[in-house]
Parts: C-alpha cells; structure tokens; sequence
C-alpha cells in the first residue's frame, strides 16, 4: 500500500477526532439530546448526532485526501445515497421519526446507489446448481439487502461505544477479505472502507464508556448503510462465499436482529416494538457491567470475524461445516442467555434430555 494512502487514513483519524467534540455542541444547540427514560441507559442528557462527525471525515478523505484511489462515478453515485442516509439520521436524532419514515429514508438511499452508482446484485451462484441471473429481482433483493443492513446495525446502538466499535471490526474485516480474497476488481473499495474505520477509529474515544457523546441515528444508520453499500461490490455475482462472508462478519448485529423478530412473534408483538431484551441487555441483567458487556460483544463479533477470515481459504464441504458448526454454537449461546426468553431453549433442552437418556441407560 502506498505511503501516502496510509498518511491520508492517519489523518482521516485525526480529523474525526478534531472534529467530534464541535459536533457535540452543534448536537445540544440544535436538540440532538437523548433525555433519561426507561428505554435508556444513560442517566443524564447525552448529545447524539455524534455520526456526523464519522460522515464529514469520511468524506474528507474520500473528497481530497484519497480521491486519486476512487472512481469518480463510485464516489459521487454512493455519496448521494450518504446524504440521504445523513439526512434522515440527522431528522430522527432531534425530531424522532416514526420506524416506517425511517424505512423510507432508508430505501430512497437504497434506490440512489442502486440506480445512480450502479452498486446491485445481479448474479447468484449456487453450490450443484451454478449461476443464475436475479433479472427483474435485482432490485427488490439489493433494496432487502440495504435494509436489513442498515436496520441491523442501527438496532444494537444501545450501549456507548458498541456500534462504532462492532462496526470497526465488521469493516476491518470486509477491507482484508476484499483486499486479499474476493478480488474485487478495484482496491478503491477496500480503500474507502478503511478510510471509514480510521473515521470510526478517531470518534470511538469520545464514545466509548463513559461516553460524551452518542452515535444517534445519524451515525449508526451511516455504518450500517456504508457496510450494506461496501459489501455489494463483492455481491455483483453472488456465490455462497461471497454472501456468507458479509453474514458471518456481520454475526452480532444480524443475530440480535433475527432474535429480537422472533422473540416479537412469539410474544405476539409488533415487530417494530422497543423493548430492553436485546443481546446487550440479557449481557448486562446477568450481571455483567456496562463495560464488560461491551467488551463481551467487541469478543463475539472478532470471534465471527476470524471464523469469517476461514471462509476464502476452505473448500465448499469446510465452507458448509462452518456454517452448520457457526449456527449450533450460536444458537446455544442466545439460548444460555435467554435471548429469545427464559422458556425458550429447544435445543438445550434436547441436549439435556439426551444426556439424561444416555446417563439413565448407562446406569441400569
């Protein structure tokens, strides 16, 4: 890598850092606060809003500091949906918008990078099936894609310094496995997904517990729309490899997204109703504090990011393996936490009916 790409990202970093703590007066001058309430952890007003900062470093950098790397047509026909996405964060941070208004901010974004950058899913490729063209599916599947995404990633923003932090590993991730293993046809992608994380990198000490100010919406929407945005230039022709490995890297906020809709079916409840049993909350009414659960979660999502980094380099049989061992392991792990409910552990229970068994055979 050039000298002078690595210079930019150093300065990327500090850039966000200068510039979040004048972000965190805009934020109360503009009523960008989080007040106490019983949906929230914090006990005093906190400034939200605090993604702006990660937006206008990241786009510094894109802009001037590193713009010979990136394609002018990526550049422009991305930053378009960015500003949508900013927009709509930068609205719900002071007014609070409704979920459906956010889902529209949300898929105008969507349609922008989908029509103006050209970024879409267009082929898939199935293990014993081979390749098959999505046609007119193209754009519902990448529009699902954007949003499950993006929602994902706003909904574990729960506890100071998770999102920013989940996300830099998230990124870190999907920067080494585009450089190295997917071969995506320009380095531009993994270039723009690192000077994202030096951003991500120069906020996180102001974020991070104790924090002194918030992601809001408008940072945690950006993350999770730039990773949804990032890892459909390695999705143009879709394999199993190149689909899992975004889904693996993207395990925490993915699973308690997953969990948090069944958990509301099952409770027979909207699935858009806020509630405080989200993987960060079953952490911290175990009794872990509010920053060892952050710590816990930082662990969980590097131990989906080294599984992840195992994908490029196994054979389609270890690929399949991973996945099954993946899916057991964490299935076990929501239900040891009673992620889902205290009642719900089906497959503990089987495991604990079938140790039984066996103990009660052996013992005759």
């Amino acid at each position: 890598m050039k000298f002078e790409i690595i210079v930019s990202l150093i300065a990327t970093m500090i850039f966000a850092a200068i510039l979040t703590p004048f972000i965190r007066k805009l934020a109360f001058r503009v009523g960008a606060v989080d007040n106490p309430n019983a949906r929230r952890v914090n006990k005093v007003p906190m400034p939200t809003m605090g993604g702006l900062a990660i937006f206008l470093a990241y786009t510094f950098a894109t802009v001037f500091l590193l713009r010979q790397q990136i394609s002018t047509k990526q550049l422009w026909g991305v930053f378009g949906g960015e500003c949508i996405i900013i927009l709509t964060g930068i609205i719900d941070d002071i007014f609070e918008l409704k979920p459906r208004q956010k889902v529209l901010g949300i898929s105008l974004a969507a349609l922008e990078v989908y029509f103006v950058a050209g970024v879409k899913m267009i082929h898939i490729t199935l293990p014993f099936i081979g390749s098959i063209s999505l046609g007119w599916l193209s754009l519902p599947v990448t529009w699902i894609w954007i949003l499950a995404i993006t929602n994902a990633v706003n909904l574990i923003d729960g506890l100071d310094g998770l999102a920013d932090g989940v996300g830099i590993i998230a990124l870190s991730t999907m920067g080494i496995t585009g450089f190295f293993f997917l071969n995506v046809a320009n380095t531009f992608v993994s270039i723009s997904i690192f000077a994202l994380v030096f951003a991500m990198v120069g906020f996180l000490p102001y974020n991070f517990f104790p924090a002194r100010i918030y992601l809001g919406d408008t940072g945690s929407l950006f993350i999770g729309f730039m990773i949804s945005v990032f890892s459909l230039y390695g999705l143009k022709n879709v394999t199993f490899i190149s689909v899992i490995i975004p889904v693996i890297i993207l395990g925490v906020p993915i699973t308690d997204t997953v969990y948090a809709i069944l958990r509301r079916m099952l409770n027979r409840q909207p699935i858009s109703h806020a509630d405080k049993h989200h993987l960060h909350h079953r952490l911290m009414q175990l009794g872990l504090t509010h920053r060892q659960t952050v710590m816990v979660i930082y662990g969980i999502a590097l131990i989906f990011a080294f599984i992840s980094l195992l994908y490029p380099i196994s054979p389609l049989w270890g690929a399949i393996f991973l996945t099954i061992a993946s899916l057991v392991g964490l299935e076990l792990f929501v239900e040891a936490i009673g992620l889902v409910g205290k009642n719900r552990q089906p497959l503990l229970n089987w495991i604990n009916k079938m140790v039984k068994n066996t103990t009660s055979k052996n013992s005759h």
